[in-house]
């Protein structure tokens, strides 16, 4: 038989600062690129590589999220094949999660019910393509007891992120620390440094005895970035896997090794504008490694009205199934299912939810709209930021972002 691989997915997080799209959903069930959910993109990468049996470790606000996993991700019961959402079980007393290590340690059932010779760990809130099996098939050549995915990153940068010191070779972890100030580059490339992706692989005996022995440590906070990966770290049985090794088949020069921490609300905006120019910062169309979702049944986009003063038109733009664009115009925006823009309104660097109705004359730009609001006729929206805070949400890059059924008044 084959090298038997479990796959955990961290989908437990609160998500604070992506408040209010985070209000009522986990983080990860937050939507993104129109049809998707934030987690598609990690069960994608797990399921294209051929790893498929996925669990997902949920605790906040977790119903949207169990929804779309269970309506979804559907997976050959015959062949034994599942992704299946996993809540706090509370198996050791009555408490939910106490940290990312913790959930493993309290669901190591699992672990003992599939007997994996290796464990991949990812986190549920990020926008790229991997192939995690080349992951894999590093950290078995390589020997070590857990292997660190990391993305290379400017030395300037090295406040933002956790970043991975690496010894002489390049490849052993010396140390694992959290937004440093004082961090030097590579060896070999002084003006970068490693940034953790957040996505590890343990050989399966180690990841239990390090969340076993972190679980009766009461000085941890039972996260695996802060305390297993150190633990590793100090017994020098880390390594990193280089992301820029990792090819993806489709992948193209300008998207290869895209990577995004969505954590904000003007990342995640960000994060959208990447995907609709020409040649896309990040390219949903590739087909050899496709981000999987499922669909409603929504019939295509629809855009009427044909005079010049009256005419729907989309340019440089994302549109879903469903959507009616009614004599109206939509410019750099991502626009999700079942909306609709009436009559000479105008939406321009925007991204808008499911379900919203743009009333006729309402301007829109540089905002965030969740699901099932309401425009008004002659709205407008990020054309006067004074007013806006005084309604909204607006972010430090001046970004609206209007709450999932939020009241919206003209």
């Amino acid at each position: 038989m084959g090298t038997k691989v479990l796959a955990i997915v961290l989908a437990g997080g609160e998500g604070k600062r992506l408040m209010p799209l985070t209000a009522d959903r986990a983080k990860p069930a937050v939507p993104f690129g129109g049809i998707y959910r934030m987690i598609d993109f990690v069960l994608s990468n797990l399921v294209n590589a051929g790893y498929l049996k996925i669990v997902v470790l949920t605790q906040y606000k977790s119903h949207s999220l169990d929804r779309h996993v269970t309506m979804t991700w559907r997976m050959s019961t015959l062949l034994g094949n599942y992704v299946a959402p996993v809540p706090a079980q509370q198996r050791l007393g009555p408490q939910w999660f106490a940290g990312s290590a913790d959930a493993i340690y309290q669901s190591l059932n699992l672990v003992y019910d599939e007997n994996p010779d290796y464990v991949l760990v990812f986190g549920a809130d990020h926008i790229y393509r991997m192939d995690p099996e080349q992951l894999v098939a590093d950290h078995i050549a390589s020997g070590a007891a857990v292997t660190v995915a990391g993305i290379r990153q400017p030395l300037s940068q090295a406040d933002q992120f956790g970043v991975i010191d690496v010894a002489a070779d390049g490849r052993r972890i010396r140390a694992f620390r959290e937004k440093p100030t004082d961090a030097t580059g590579l060896p070999g490339a002084p003006d970068e440094i490693y940034a953790s992706m957040g996505n590890y692989v343990f050989t399966a005996g180690a990841l239990i005895d390090a969340v076993t022995r972190d679980a009766k440590d009461p000085r941890s906070r039972h996260d695996m970035g802060g305390n297993i990966i150190p633990n590793f770290v100090e017994r020098g049985e880390a390594n990193v896997y280089d992301f820029r090794d990792n090819q993806v088949p489709g992948s193209t020069d300008r998207d290869r090794g895209y990577w995004r921490d969505v954590g904000t609300l003007d990342s995640y905006y960000e994060a959208h504008m990447d995907l609709i120019s020409v040649q896309p910062v990040f390219n949903l169309y590739n087909s050899d490694w496709p981000i999987l979702t499922g669909h409603g049944p929504w019939p295509p986009a629809k855009f009427v009205h044909d005079r010049p003063e009256r005419a729907g038109r989309a340019v440089g733009s994302m549109i879903s199934p469903g959507v009616v664009i009614s004599g109206s115009l939509v410019e750099n925006s991502v626009v999700s299912p079942n909306v609709r823009v009436h009559s000479w309104a105008h939406v321009d660097g925007s991204v808008v939810m499911e379900g919203v109705d743009i009333g006729r004359h309402a301007v829109i730009r540089n905002a965030i709209i969740d699901k099932n609001v309401t425009v008004p006729e002659g709205c407008e929206i990020g054309v006067d930021l004074e007013h806006d805070r005084a309604r909204y949400k607006v972010t430090d890059r001046g970004v609206v972002v209007i709450g999932k059924g939020q009241k919206v008044e003209a």
